[in-house]
C-alpha cells in the first residue's frame, strides 16, 4: 500500500468521522457525566470494535452479508434497538450530578467500555460502509493483513482523536453550565442516538 492511498483513506475517514456518530456521542456525554478518565473505558472500547470491524472486513464480512439477507435484517433490527434503548436511557435520565460530586452514580469501567463496543458495533450502515471502502486501498499483488493493520491503525488515530475532542468538549461545557448542562447532554445525546436509531431501522441495502 502506497503513501497516497493511505493519505487518501485517512481523509476520507477524517471527513466520516468527524460528524458525530454514537460513540462520539457517547464520549461526549460520558465526560460530561462522569469526567474524562471514565470516558477513556468508552473510547477503549470504541476502539476494540474498530479493530474487529477491520479483522471481519478481512475476513470477508462483505461477502457474508451480501450473501445471506436474513443475517443482515437481524444486524439492523438489534443494532435499532440497542441504540434506541441507549438513546432512550439518556434521554428519560435524571441523574444531573457533577462528575466527582458526592452521591453521584458512576458506571464499572466495564461498563463504560461494553456499552461502547456495543453501541459502535450495532449499526450495520457502517459494516456496509467498511466493507465497500476498506477493499478499495489494499493491493491484491501484496500481503493483505499488513495493509488492513495499517487501515486499522489510522482509523484508531482519527476515532480516538476526535472522540478526546468531543469527550473535552464535553467536560468543558459542564464546568459553564452545571447540572443543567447534564441535563441537556442528557437530553441532545439521547435525541441523536433515538435518531440514529431510526435510521438504522429504515436503511436498505443496495440492490445494485
Amino acid at each position: 500500500m502506497s503513501l497516497t492511498a493511505l493519505m487518501a483513506f485517512a481523509l476520507i475517514m477524517s471527513a466520516g468521522i468527524v460528524t458525530p456518530g454514537p460513540t462520539v456521542l457517547l464520549s461526549l456525554n460520558n465526560a460530561a457525566r462522569f469526567g474524562i478518565k471514565r470516558a477513556l473505558w468508552g473510547i477503549s472500547g470504541a476502539v476494540v470494535a474498530d479493530v474487529l470491524l477491520v479483522a471481519l472486513v478481512w475476513l470477508g464480512l462483505g461477502v457474508v452479508l451480501a450473501a445471506s439477507e436474513t443475517l443482515f435484517v437481524t444486524l439492523k433490527w438489534l443494532g435499532a434497538a440497542w441504540l434506541a434503548f441507549t438513546g432512550l436511557r439518556m434521554l428519560l435520565s435524571s441523574d444531573t450530578s457533577l462528575p466527582g460530586a458526592g452521591g453521584a452514580v458512576v458506571p464499572a469501567p466495564q461498563a463504560l467500555f461494553l456499552k461502547s463496543f456495543f453501541v459502535a458495533m450495532s449499526n450495520p450502515k457502517y459494516y456496509i460502509f467498511m466493507t465497500a471502502l476498506l477493499p478499495q486501498f489494499v493491493n491484491m499483488t501484496q500481503p493483505a493483513l499488513p495493509q488492513y493493520a495499517s487501515l486499522a491503525t489510522v482509523i484508531v488515530s482519527i476515532d480516538v482523536t476526535v472522540m478526546l475532542s468531543y469527550a473535552a468538549l464535553g467536560k468543558k461545557s459542564v464546568r459553564i453550565w452545571k447540572a443543567n448542562g447534564i441535563r441537556w447532554m442528557n437530553r441532545i445525546s439521547g435525541t441523536f442516538l433515538l435518531i440514529l436509531a431510526g435510521s438504522v431501522a429504515l436503511y436498505r441495502k443496495s440492490s445494485t
